[in-house]
């Protein structure tokens, strides 16, 4: 008996996350096809150049923008980005560096501290119960 694999495919919107562009900036037919978990790994390690240039100059879906930004999504949609943003816009806005942007940084600084805090924290507790545990 033979077993027939059948190529794993994902539909574009799928694809387009994991490769971090915008959908609805690719071209028509990656839009329109699926994408195999091959096709990916090659536009992964061998990008073409609408991938590269869609990378490098956008427009971005908003986790790429608000990574750039250093905030989270949450902190965008607050401060009115509903929108992806090239990079041109990206760069713009970090120029001007706007309250709701300093204010978002801020939070996302914080909440970063906090979760450094917790998993020390959970470490500290793991390494004290091990050590309550009685050894054979």
């Amino acid at each position: 008996m033979t077993s027939h694999q059948t190529a794993q495919t994902m539909k574009p919107a799928t694809a387009a996350k994991k490769l971090g562009v915008y959908l609805e900036a690719t071209p028509a037919e990656f839009q329109e096809g699926v994408v195999s978990r091959t096709e990916l790994n090659a536009l992964q390690t061998e990008p073409p150049e609408w991938l590269q240039e869609l990378r490098r100059t956008g427009p971005h879906p908003r986790p790429v923008v608000a990574a750039k930004l250093g905030v989270s999504i949450a902190g965008l949609a607050r401060g009115g980005v509903t929108e992806a943003l090239t990079t041109e816009q990206i760069d713009a806005l970090k120029t001007d560096n706007p309250e709701w942007l300093q204010k978002e940084r801020a939070t996302q600084a914080d909440v970063r501290k906090e979760a450094v805090r917790i998993k020390e924290k959970n470490a500290e507790r793991a390494e004290q119960e091990q050590d309550r545990r009685p050894r054979s």
